[in-house]
């Protein structure tokens, strides 16, 4: 069984900088998609940005430029971070962390953590 667990949620003004923090721990496939998801109320989850066990990386137009995803692997055991600069009042969401074999797995079939929240006032 996969735990996923995310951290490093806030609130911050706008221009300002936070840093979320993912563990999933468990059963860690060889093949994988981590991504950093968030969803704001009324709205549907987006996917952010996604890493890729071959490293491939990607982001949504809106955050390009801002936002820099990174990975680190120990025994059992995956980290994912989403460096978030430049913040705006946009951006505020819940964000989650998911994980599954591949990155169009992960909305419908994949783990998730509960969620941390990031808040960007003007």
């Amino acid at each position: 069984q996969i735990q996923v667990v995310e951290s490093g949620g806030d609130s911050v003004q706008a221009g300002g900088s936070l840093r979320l923090s993912c563990t999933a721990s468990g059963y860690i496939y060889p093949l994988y998609c981590m991504g950093w998801f968030r969803q704001a109320p009324g709205k549907e989850r987006e996917a952010v940005a996604t890493f890729e066990s071959d490293g491939k990386i990607s982001y949504i137009d809106s955050v390009k430029g801002r936002f820099t995803i990174s990975q680190d692997n120990a025994k059992d055991t995956l980290y994912l971070y989403l460096q978030m600069d430049n913040l705006k009042p946009e951006d505020t969401a819940k964000f989650y962390c998911g994980l599954a074999r591949k990155c169009s797995w992960i909305r419908d079939s994949g783990y998730w953590g509960q969620g941390t929240q990031v808040t960007v006032s003007s």
